[in-house]
């Protein structure tokens, strides 16, 4: 039998207890959750509740639709996640009643005056990023917003095509707002850090995420254009998504451009690893989405209007992971391998110590091989009662049919009648898994109006739920610790 410490993996090492919670939906009065004293609370609350495990969705800006899996940058961080009040704190300044961009403002005037090295911090953060994304991501924001947010291969062609002396005129002329940018990275990212340093003394881990593929309209493929399959004047040829299945005729056709493979690999997937370099300077583990792909992803003609048209592209398979544990170490990674998985797949993330996924929610279709099934899962996995994409468990359980609710409980067989979503999560953390990961929802036993995302639609309330302390049920933060102890989640 492999025990936690045989792993080489860091997430594998013990049995842990997690909750997965997007900062945006931490409480707050803002339109958004930040890193000011509730994040704090909540972590202080999570060591309570016996996790040691924090999952967050990806830090990037979302675009319009508010998905932070599709973002204008694979790099920034979203600058509405800063606390403005302890931005205030540590500039000197009085943030009664004044907007964030103000407070940025008055904050970089007042760098040097700021003590504890502010200055100094803001410098080495420029040398460091500004060459490997933060100059091109404030090049990229300057630049959308003076051509009024027109995708970027609409622009004129000496900025579409990065002419040296377009570029230059930029720095030039925009040289206040290009700082503006580059500072408010600098905030979110020095705010983050504190929040890291309090998961730290907790001992909590953060586990980020990753999307394999990037959005067409971002810094990255601006800047990077010989790495994606685009033609001459930026627009995809290929573009990423699934093919026809059980759910769907058309397959689904996401429009993210594909890599070029080939070119990414002479160069020793060098953008890759600066992309993974700096994600683990933020977090200390990552699940990368999509998984699959980096054995083999459907390309879709752009020209099509959907994905049936598509054919598999060979990923770059073992040489990725192995350069990048030659540039990185060990990679603490999880993989979504969630949907049609193949042997290959498997056979990949198995070669590399990866978890893979067991969502409880899709565990009572079919038969006994079902691999969401607790007596299917092994130590090799972290398993969900559901995602940011399931309704909630309470949700999800409420709007089965009554056979399929009495299948569910005989199957789960916990004894005693417990409400959901108790069985759930009692199964979740008795699970052989080394990972129990439970969405912040089912820990407060919300109902539908609480779900985080319904794939495939737009709006419908996606990406908004924020929760209330008020919501925690009595007594729930010291059943969820006793539970973790029960089943050897907490040390």
């Amino acid at each position: 039998m492999v025990t936690g410490e045989d792993h080489c993996n860091p997430l594998m090492q013990r049995r842990r207890a997690g909750v997965l919670l997007h900062p945006v939906s931490l409480p707050g009065p803002g339109a958004v959750g930040t890193l000011g004293h509730e994040a704090f609370r909540f972590l202080d609350w999570a060591r309570d509740a016996g996790f040691s495990l924090w999952q967050i969705l990806p830090l990037h800006p979302p675009q319009e639709d508010g998905s932070p899996y599709a973002s204008i940058s694979a790099f920034a961080g979203d600058v509405r996640l800063i606390d403005p009040q302890r931005l205030a704190e540590r500039a000197g300044l009085d943030a009664d009643g004044v907007p964030v961009e103000t407070l940025l403002q008055q904050a970089r005037e007042r760098l040097e005056q700021a003590g504890e090295g502010w200055a100094q911090a803001y410098q080495a953060f420029r040398d460091a990023q500004g060459p490997v994304w933060l100059d091109d991501f404030a090049r990229f924001v300057v630049i959308c917003a003076r051509e009024d947010g027109r995708p970027w291969w609409e622009w004129p062609a000496a900025l579409r095509d990065r002419d040296p002396d377009a570029l230059a005129a930029v720095e030039a002329e925009a040289a206040d707002a290009l700082e503006a940018v580059r500072f408010a990275q600098f905030v979110l990212f020095d705010q983050w850090q504190d929040v890291r340093e309090h998961a730290r003394k907790q001992d909590i881990l953060i586990l980020g995420d990753m999307p394999i593929f990037v959005a067409h309209d971002s810094a990255e493929v601006w800047a990077h254009r010989d790495l994606f399959d685009l033609d001459a004047t930026g627009h995809p040829q290929t573009v990423a998504g699934v093919p026809p299945d059980y759910f769907s005729e058309t397959g689904q056709r996401w429009g993210n451009p594909h890599y070029r493979w080939d070119r990414l690999a002479e160069r020793g997937y060098d953008w890759w690893v600066e992309r993974m370099r700096w994600t683990l300077e933020t977090v200390d583990a990552v699940r990368i989405d999509h998984f699959r792909g980096f054995e083999a992803s459907w390309a879709v003609p752009a020209s099509e209007p959907d994905a049936t048209q598509g054919h598999w592209v060979p990923g770059p398979g073992d040489d990725f992971f192995e350069q990048l544990q030659a540039r990185l170490g060990v990679l603490p990674l999880l993989a979504e391998d969630l949907g049609v998985i193949t042997p290959e797949v498997t056979a990949l993330r198995l070669r590399f110590d990866l978890p893979g996924m067991r969502i409880l929610q899709f565990a009572f279709e079919g038969g006994d091989d079902n691999p969401y099934l607790p007596a299917n899962h092994d130590e090799l996995s972290a398993v969900y009662t559901g995602t940011h994409d399931n309704d909630t468990t309470l949700g999800w359980f409420r709007s089965l049919e009554p056979a399929m609710q009495e299948h569910v409980i005989g199957t789960l067989d916990e004894g005693p009648a417990e409400e959901m979503p108790w069985p759930l999560i009692r199964a979740a953390c008795r699970s052989p898994a080394q990972l129990a990961i439970l969405p912040m929802q089912d820990a407060l036993h919300l109902e539908s109006e609480a779900r985080m995302n319904t794939p495939g639609t737009v709006g419908n309330g996606n990406w908004r739920w924020r929760f209330d302390w008020s919501q925690l049920p009595d007594g729930q933060t010291e059943a969820l610790r006793a539970l973790a102890m029960e089943t050897r989640r907490l040390d």
